[in-house]
């Protein structure tokens, strides 16, 4: 069975976000925590997403929002190909926000996994434009709801039943995998 691997943004996923909620409600689940939540280091957060993805003995799949996309974007390579999808849910945009230039520039290249990238056409931290760049350019594919804010409480999506269905379709993808490579 694939493990989640939950990774916050920037401040954390507090109570009521769908990171926190999908972490209590869903098998098999390991949560990425931060020492340093207000003021980040890049080195520190893919860091300590390293360690949790390479503590996992089978497949893994990513949950990430905002700053957490960007951060897994920066992992190296050797500990990417361990990753077999991810949901990469309103990337932030370190180079509009003067206490995330620590993680630009962002990584403009293929990702070794699939992956998906939601955005909203109205996030105050990341244009949609600058989101299609992303997924264009990590060979994402991509989907762009209309007027759901940062995809977090504050834009009222606690539950997120529609991501809660992306992230089960990705986790059933890499069982199927993961099965097909035993036989």
């Amino acid at each position: 069975m694939a493990t989640l691997i939950i990774i916050p943004g920037w401040r954390n996923s507090g109570p009521g976000h769908w990171q926190t909620l999908w972490a209590q409600q869903l098998p098999n689940v390991v949560r990425v925590e931060q020492d340093d939540w207000i003021t980040p280091s890049r080195k520190a957060w893919v860091a300590s997403i390293t360690k949790a993805i390479l503590a996992q003995d089978g497949p893994v799949v990513i949950a990430a929002h905002s700053l957490g996309c960007i951060a897994t974007t920066h992992l190296p390579f050797e500990v990417a190909q361990r990753i077999h999808s991810a949901l990469l849910v309103a990337p932030a945009d370190p180079e509009r926000r003067g206490i995330l230039t620590d993680f630009a520039p962002v990584p403009y290249q293929p990702l070794p996994y699939k992956s998906m990238v939601v955005a909203s056409n109205d996030d105050p931290y990341c244009p949609v434009r600058t989101a299609g760049a992303y997924a264009r350019a990590w060979g994402s594919e991509f989907l762009r709801l209309q007027t759901a804010g940062h995809i977090n409480v504050d834009s009222g999506h606690g539950h997120w039943p529609l991501g809660l269905a992306l992230v089960r379709s990705l986790l059933a993808e890499s069982d199927v995998a993961l099965s097909e490579s035993v036989e």
